[in-house]
């Protein structure tokens, strides 16, 4: 799997792509990713959305309720990969959206907006990250929840309900 990443990150630099300051790029076609077709990408895509929710939920019970950073530690390393924009972003593809996807096409009207959420969220858990290994419980809480928000705050500009 994480091969397959690498070479679907190796291939954001392409011609047919939006290109953006970061150099990760709205992909123009599916031939340009690991997958099959758009429909599997938009599959993928809201499926490990789902399982990052859950993996937040889990992290939840284990860092707030628990208080135990140690039960944590598989979860927040998963939580790290799974959410990346090195993970996510290929999913992306120009013109998954509408039906079926729940994604609007403000996406790659404001990509570069759309993917600096990426990256913000990679700062949270990385503060999330950091607090739980400290044992920090109450600033991992409020990390958790500045994951979170990241998320909505994205659903709430790119995603049909």
């Amino acid at each position: 799997m994480l091969g397959l990443v690498a070479i679907a990150a190796m291939t954001l630099a392409t011609t047919g792509a939006y290109a953006d300051s970061r150099g990760i790029s709205a992909l123009q076609d599916v031939d340009e990713t690991r997958f099959e077709s758009e429909r599997e990408a938009v599959m993928w895509r809201q499926q490990e959305l789902k399982d990052i929710e859950s993996l937040l939920r889990q992290l939840r019970f284990d860092l707030v309720n628990n208080r135990d950073a140690k039960a944590a530690a598989p979860r927040l390393k998963e939580l790290k990969e799974r959410a990346s924009a090195d993970n996510l972003i290929p999913a992306y593809i120009v013109g998954t959206h509408g039906r079926g996807s729940g994604a609007r096409p403000e996406i790659w009207e404001e990509w570069d907006r759309f993917e600096d959420g990426f990256y913000d969220m990679e700062q949270r858990i990385d503060t999330l990250i950091d607090a739980a290994n400290a044992q920090e419980y109450r600033a991992a809480a409020k990390a958790l929840s500045d994951v979170g928000n990241s998320c909505k705050g994205c659903h709430r500009q790119y995603r049909y309900d």
